[in-house]
């Protein structure tokens, strides 16, 4: 059984600085992502992680290359078959936790799964029950600014995990916690992997979420280097 879930092969990215000058950040990046797997991608500041997490969920297109998901090239689609395919297939969550501060944190789940189709009553008893995995049971009616910072980053989680995706991709997920909240997510993510069988590809520059990896991952001069 083939246990890939994500191949990327020779992505080139590349952005123009001034009218003249471009600034190569990914120069023919390839790689595999196993599934029920946490892959960690780690490399100095401006080294393209970002850049490069970005282009393997479908958030941007690469200069050329190819990111395959069941061997179909994600950017072959077109634009509207694209956000159709980052619904219901991947997930993200970010170092800021991007959550909609108007709504509650069950409707901040809520969301991503109507605009995937589902209906109200089956959306709402999966939020209920994802914030209930990430420990928020009590939490449902708070708006972010009720909730503290690693509250709100396990909203962030529990949305990511609404559609039920192949792949969540995290960029600085603990960046702006502290210290207790960090280890919090820390653990919340190896019970996910445990539990649901959730693959993971993280960027990170958190040693002690490194040192969670089955894979790291290295951009270095625009290329991949495998540590792990």
């Amino acid at each position: 059984m083939n246990n890939i879930i994500l191949t990327a092969n020779n992505i080139f990215k590349s952005f123009q600085t001034t009218r003249k000058n471009n600034l190569d950040v990914l120069k023919g990046v390839s790689l595999e992502i196993e599934m029920s797997k946490i892959t960690i991608i780690v490399g100095a500041s401006g080294a393209g992680k970002s850049t490069l997490l970005h282009l393997l969920g479908g958030l941007d297109r690469p200069d050329s290359g190819e990111v395959l998901y069941d061997e179909e090239n994600i950017f072959n689609y077109s634009e509207d078959r694209l956000a159709k395919f980052r619904n219901k297939n991947v997930g993200f969550v970010f170092q800021f936790h991007h959550l909609l501060p108007e709504f509650t944190a069950l409707e901040n789940v809520i969301i991503p799964q109507l605009i995937g189709g589902k209906n109200f009553p089956e959306a709402k008893l999966k939020s209920e029950q994802l914030l209930e995995t990430v420990g928020l049971s009590k939490r449902f009616t708070h708006k972010p600014a009720e909730l503290s910072g690693g509250e709100q980053q396990r909203v962030a989680v529990a949305r990511a995990l609404a559609n039920g995706p192949k792949i969540i991709f995290a960029d600085e997920p603990t960046g702006n916690l502290d210290s207790v909240n960090s280890e919090e997510i820390h653990k919340l993510i190896l019970e996910l992997k445990a539990s649901v069988g959730v693959t993971f590809v993280i960027v990170t520059h958190n040693q002690q979420l490194v040192d969670l990896a089955d894979q790291i991952l290295e951009i270095k001069d625009g290329k991949i280097l495998t540590r792990a």
